[in-house]
Parts: C-alpha cells; sequence; structure tokens
C-alpha cells in the first residue's frame, strides 16, 4: 500500500463567506482535534481594552442562546472528550478533541461559542473577579512579573508588549455592548480558520463548516497600523518579597518569516534546548548556580522576543552574568563544532517529529501556517532547512545577533521594599 504524503493530505477551502478550513487527515487514529482560531490578539486591542480578547475568551463558555454553561462544558466531557481554548498576542484559539464520531457535536458546540455568546450580566461580574484573581497569580509567581517586565519594556509602549491578561482596570470597566462591539469587528468570517487535524475528511468537514458557521461576510477585518517602535537596550531592576533572584538577558528577536529564523532556532538550541545545552551544563552543572535556566524564543508576525531566564541565589548574580556574556560571546567568535551543531540539528528535528504524535499539535501546526505564511508548512520543509545551516551560516548569524551593545537585562531581587532606580 503506497504510504500517503503529508502534503496529500492536508487540505484547504475558502469559504465563500471567507471562512478559511484547513484539514489533516490522519486514518491511523479514531480521534480529532478541531479548532476555531480568530487572528485577533491582544496586540489588536486599543489602550482602553487591554485585555478584552482574553476576557471574551473566558465568557464564550459563559452560555449561548441555546446552550448554559454547563451544557456547554457536558457537550464534549460527557463524551470523552475535552473542550478549551487560549489567548496570545496575535490569535485566539477555541478548541476540542474528542472521537472521531462527535466531531459533528465539537464543531456545533465550538460554532455555538462563537455565533451566539449572551454574555450575562452576572456572569461577567464573577469572571471579572476570576480574571483579577488570575492577575494576582502571576504577579506573585516570580518569573511571569520578570517576564512581563521584560516584555513591556522590550517593546517600549508598544502593544505587543502589553500583558495579553490586561489591566484590572480594563478589565472592570467592560461592559456587554463592549464585548458584542469587538466581536462585531474582529469576529468575522474572513478573520477565521478552522482547523481540523484526525480521523476526518476534508469534504465532510468543509459541508459541516459551510452550515455550523454559515454568517454573512461582513467584509474584511479592518487592520490596525501598529508600527514598532524604536528598542532601546536598558537594565531593570526590581525587588519582590521572594527567596531567590530572577533575572532575563536578553532583545528583540526575529519576525516568523525572517530568512534567519532557523539560525536562530539552532542558535537557541545550543545556548539553551535542553540538560545538555552549553548554558544548562555550563552555569547548572559545572558550578551549580541555579536550577533553572534556558532561553526564550518567540516570533509574531513584525518581531520577536530572545533571550536567557535564570533563577539563582543573589550572591551568584555576577558570576551568572559574566558566564551568560562568555558563552555569548564564544557563540559569536567561533564556529559550533560539527558534532554539536549535528546533535543541536537531531534535537530540533526530533521534537517536531515527536510533536506530530498529538493531533492536537498537528491541528496548531495547521492553523499556524495559515496565519503566518498563507500555507501549509510541512515537516519536509522545516526539515530541509535545518539541515541546511551550516557552521559558517551560523557563525555568521551569531556575530551579529548576539552583539552585547543590542542585549538587555531585567532583574528581580528579593527585597521586601520596591525601591526605584
Amino acid at each position: 500500500m503506497k504510504a500517503v504524503s503529508e502534503i496529500e493530505s492536508v487540505h484547504k477551502t475558502t469559504l465563500p463567506n471567507g471562512i478559511q478550513v484547513v484539514t489533516e487527515e490522519i486514518k491511523s487514529v479514531k480521534s480529532v482535534t478541531v479548532g476555531i482560531w480568530v487572528k485577533t490578539g491582544s496586540r489588536n486591542e486599543t489602550e482602553e481594552q487591554a485585555g478584552i480578547t482574553h476576557f471574551l475568551e473566558h465568557m464564550l463558555f459563559k452560555g449561548t442562546e441555546n446552550r448554559s454553561s454547563y451544557d456547554i462544558a457536558l457537550s464534549m466531557e460527557s463524551v470523552g472528550g475535552y473542550l478549551n481554548a487560549f489567548t496570545s498576542t496575535e490569535y485566539t484559539c477555541y478548541y476540542a478533541r474528542c472521537l472521531d464520531t462527535k466531531l459533528p457535536v465539537a464543531l456545533d458546540v465550538l460554532s455555538d461559542m462563537v455565533r451566539n455568546s449572551t454574555f450575562p450580566e452576572e456572569e461577567m461580574v464573577k469572571e471579572k473577579k476570576v480574571v483579577i484573581e488570575e492577575m494576582k497569580m502571576y504577579r506573585d509567581s516570580p518569573d511571569d512579573t520578570i517576564f512581563e517586565e521584560f516584555s513591556k519594556r522590550t517593546f517600549n509602549k508598544h502593544p505587543i508588549g502589553r500583558p495579553v491578561i490586561g489591566f484590572e482596570e480594563t478589565v472592570s470597566s467592560f461592559s456587554r455592548d463592549d464585548l458584542f462591539n469587538y466581536i462585531g469587528d474582529r469576529y468575522k468570517p474572513s478573520n477565521l480558520i478552522v482547523a481540523v487535524a484526525g480521523n476526518a475528511d476534508h469534504e465532510n468537514v468543509v459541508q459541516m463548516v459551510s452550515e455550523s458557521l454559515d454568517m454573512e461576510s461582513r467584509g474584511d477585518v479592518e487592520p490596525m497600523d501598529q508600527p514598532l517602535t524604536d528598542y532601546k537596550p536598558f537594565k531593570k531592576e526590581l525587588h519582590k518579597a521572594i527567596e531567590q533572584t530572577h533575572m532575563i538577558t536578553g532583545r528583540r528577536g526575529l519576525y516568523y518569516d525572517h530568512e534567519d529564523k532557523y539560525l536562530l532556532l539552532l542558535a537557541n538550541t545550543v545556548l539553551g534546548g535542553g540538560m545538555s545545552s552549553r548554558l544548562h551544563q555550563n552555569i547548572r552543572e559545572k558550578y551549580g548556580y541555579c536550577y533553572s535556566i534556558g532561553t526564550f524564543n518567540q516570533s509574531y508576525t513584525d518581531s520577536g522576543l530572545f533571550g536567557v531566564y535564570i533563577g539563582t541565589d543573589k550572591e551568584y548574580v555576577n558570576h551568572v552574568r559574566e558566564l551568560i556574556t562568555r558563552e555569548f560571546e564564544k557563540i559569536r567568535e567561533e564556529p559550533v563544532p560539527e558534532q554539536e551543531l549535528a546533535e543541536a540539528k537531531a534535537q530540533l528535528k526530533g521534537k517536531l517529529m515527536l510533536s506530530q504524535e498529538s493531533t492536537s499539535n498537528r491541528m496548531t501546526r495547521l492553523a499556524k501556517s495559515q496565519i503566518y505564511f498563507d500555507r501549509f508548512v510541512s515537516l519536509d520543509e522545516l526539515v530541509e532547512n535545518i539541515n541546511s545551516v551550516t557552521q559558517e551560516d551560523l557563525l555568521k548569524f551569531s556575530k551579529s545577533f548576539f552583539d552585547p551593545t543590542l542585549f538587555s537585562e531585567t532583574i528581580l531581587l528579593p527585597e521586601k521594599e520596591q525601591k526605584d532606580n
């Protein structure tokens, strides 16, 4: 029997009203993951709306014209599946995973939430409290606190740098009309993607979506003019009643479709991609200066965020700072040895392959390919691009990217009283 290639199993249809339907048929499983993706996130909010995308995501679970909040929760759990959602800087996703025979139910429930949510006043009052408690939880978390501060300063008053969850004063002010207006502005069919991965036939999915999301076109979403603000390297010191010191050193990164993105992926893996990485081996294993250390690499449509995070003792900060600087200098000045580069490539490719064991991950890859590239990016293409990176390519890139004058630092120190520097 001839094996079906990944490209052959992926299909896309754009409905007359503008909704994009992308599917990947996986006949070897008995499950399916379906997501309704909205190409809108926290960066698409005005200052007064900060947090409304995330709050709206919560409120879509609070009842529709046809279902109570309990009915929504029971719809998937009663058949062994689950229903959830998440909000990011640039998109929102409502998704369900279930047996393939329950796909019509999952799609009907998700579509009902997106189309017919009623936002009861009493539920809004309760959910505002819930979200504000969520904010407090993040503020109690040192790593969340420092990431929020680092992102805010790196993007310097740009919406990308705002917390997705918003602020107490903005969330407290939202009305039902605000939610209905935001849905009207941003949840237009032209801004929706339905992604399905699992044991599902594309034409059947298209038919189901045509029926469950039979919405009027309503035109395109009004584009927002969001030029990036200038990036100026900074140093910021915070103080909190905690035991450990937390530190981030980093800079703006690369946007999703940047020509050097695979070079940064590999540099990121070499420096901080797991227990075998240079930073982990040098700072934790060799000196015992920390329990947690690693790199992060986040991309957006037009920019990105890269950095090193570490939790350590206050006494070790200067040593840690020096060791991180040395690793940046080393990757700038010396080619990554051939064997180490091969291992980094194998690690990246292995993670990609292992992620494909999950229909949820495959559904997410379908949607994000459409959002950021307007086409399906196959595993073969990803692997080819990773394999094509040479030692010389990586050295040339690192010499420029890891320029110490471009890096900023945010540090959270264990002090009981806030101090302004």
